[in-house]
């Protein structure tokens, strides 16, 4: 009999190790196979062909928010951590069992751009987590919804589709997005029903968002524009003043982009244009009420109706207040009476005025203070040509330097008057239309034709007369001069001054100095008006009457010659 030769103890061992693989035989760091052989409280106990058994929580046989369904006899795969611990238990685990044939396929599908299914089932800063079949992928706060999402909860343990942005299988990092696939879904959607839309077309929409320039109204899985000019024709300040989220609004397509996607709506071509004759309705020169809805710097808009807004311009507020902000004289929502003044219903224009609707202060003061009446007031300003005296009816005089005072300089005159003093004075001229009103406060004084005292007339002036004057003052106008030791003042024009043009020249005058004009004529304010001229004329007709004609065979030299020795025999 054949003896039979059995292995050593460490023979044996070798040979086991063998079977197993090596020294722990090749299964820690491996995904092997085993089978469920008992059920203890809240552990699995599994054979994976090892001198021990090891025990898993059942919990990672669970879907996240379920629980297992797991029995005896079942076989499942697992991940060897430990072929033996300090118990002499083999340390398994059935989650990195699931991430490790999780990270195999979702490579595949990362590659293939292809969409993976998950569940979030947890919050992290910064977003969520993912369970991707047994991997944990981060969810980007910003990647969850096309637009933010205040509660994600009803959003939790549901399996949905997400797309693989970024993986690292080193690092154990995975980034999904949720966002993606809706807005490729989105994308499909909007196609096939931009196709169905038509410009002009009358839809229904469900207000989904709203901004300072509109609103974005849900047409049935695409977004349209209803931008807040498009909302009425009467004006809206914000949205919000006409609709609300989640209102249902009929609405009209105005536009459509095809290429971009993009729609606009509007609301109020669904209404009937207020403008539509809008010339009859505001003819040139109505006289109309209306309400201020916005002040600018250049004028003030004024609602005539919902959707009829003319502006008054700056410059047509006031009859007084010039260089002023409209909001001084004006305020939002007050009722006020205007002007039509233009109307230009293409361009969707009215023009305004305010104080034409109000009655014109230099007619009003025109009636009630004639010409050579007597006027009291205020000196507002004093500049370096006159004084501006504030007059009822809220309009201003002046009085020139010239028509001050007698016998003085009207930079002496000026002088003796000061901002805030109170004075009288007389309406020298008014003229409407360049709202000018010209006072003269020296008439009052003796001399002046509205103190009572003698007029230009009565004191031996008369038209056509030869006197003689003293220069008041030299402008480059002319000269303010005075008839006599106290006479009427007059003013000679600096063509006046002399036939020839050097003769003009009022510079050639000094304060002072006498000689002699003929009376032309009296203006409102019977001041006499003088002319140098005019007089040279008249002596030469005179000469030339008296001596002979032109045509006589004497010249003019002669006639004068004549004429100038006899005055001076004379």
């Amino acid at each position: 009999m054949a003896s039979v030769a059995f292995p050593s103890r460490d023979d044996f061992a070798a040979l086991l190790n063998d079977s197993l693989g090596g020294e722990d035989g090749g299964f820690e760091g491996r995904v092997v196979k085993g089978t469920v052989t008992a059920i203890e409280n809240d552990l699995a106990v599994i054979d994976v062909g090892l001198k021990s058994e090891g025990r898993v929580p059942l919990r990672e046989f669970a879907a996240p928010g379920q629980k297992a369904d797991l029995k005896v006899g079942d076989e499942v795969e697992v991940y060897v951590d430990r072929v033996e611990n300090a118990h002499g238990e083999a340390m398994l685990s059935r989650d990195r069992a699931r991430r490790e044939a999780a990270w195999d396929k979702l490579e595949s599908e990362f590659t293939e751009s292809a969409r993976v299914e998950g569940v979030i089932f947890g919050r992290v800063k910064g977003g969520f987590t993912v369970d991707l079949d047994g991997a944990v992928a981060f969810l980007p706060g910003s990647q969850v919804d096309i637009r933010p999402v205040r509660d994600v909860t009803p959003l939790m343990d549901i399996p949905q589709p997400f797309q693989i942005l970024k993986m690292d299988r080193r690092r154990g990092n995975i980034v999904v997005s949720r966002r993606a696939i809706l807005e490729e879904t989105r994308a499909e959607q909007r196609s096939g029903l931009i196709q169905t839309l038509a410009e002009g077309q009358i839809i229904e929409g469900v207000v989904k968002n709203i901004t300072d320039y509109g609103a974005f109204v849900d047409l049935g899985g695409i977004d349209g524009l209803l931008h807040v000019t498009d909302l009425s024709y009467k004006r809206i300040n914000h949205p919000n003043e006409m609709i609300n989220i989640g209102d249902t609004v009929r609405v009209q397509i105005i536009r459509i982009n095809r290429d971009t996607q993009r729609i606009s709506l509007g609301m109020k071509q669904l209404e009937s244009d207020p403008w539509e004759g809008a010339s009859a309705k505001y003819p040139v020169g109505a006289k109309l009420s209306g309400r201020v809805t916005n002040i600018t710097e250049y004028g003030a808009f004024v609602e005539l109706e919902a959707g009829i807004e003319g502006l008054v311009h700056v410059s047509e507020m006031s009859w007084t207040k010039k260089n002023v902000h409209p909001g001084k004289i004006v305020s939002t929502s007050q009722e006020v009476e205007v002007l039509v003044l233009e109307v230009d219903p293409e361009k969707r224009r009215i023009s305004l005025g305010l104080k034409q609707a109000q009655s014109n202060p230099w007619d009003s003061f025109a009636e009630r203070h004639p010409i050579g009446s007597t006027v009291e007031g205020e000196v507002k300003n004093a500049t370096e040509f006159g004084l501006f005296i504030g007059l009822d009816g809220d309009v201003d005089g002046m009085v020139h330097m010239s028509d001050i005072a007698w016998g003085i300089s009207g930079e002496d005159a000026l002088a003796l008057h000061r901002k805030g003093e109170s004075v009288s004075a007389v309406v020298l001229d008014i003229d409407v239309e360049k709202e000018r009103i010209s006072l003269g406060m020296k008439q009052l004084e003796r001399g002046g034709p509205a103190a009572g005292g003698t007029t230009a007339a009565a004191a031996g002036l008369n038209k056509n007369a030869i006197v003689t004057v003293t220069v008041l003052e030299v402008r480059d106008g002319g000269l303010e001069v005075q008839a006599g030791e106290d006479g009427a003042t007059g003013f000679i024009k600096r063509s006046d001054l002399g036939r020839d043009r050097d003769e003009q020249r009022s510079e050639r005058f000094q304060l002072g100095q006498k000689f002699d004009a003929m009376v032309t004529g009296f203006d409102r304010a019977k001041k006499p008006t003088f002319s140098v001229k005019a007089m040279q004329i008249a002596e030469e007709k005179q000469a030339v009457a008296q001596y002979g004609s032109s045509d006589s065979g004497a010249s003019l030299g002669d006639i004068l010659g004549e004429a100038l020795k006899a005055k001076s025999e004379g």
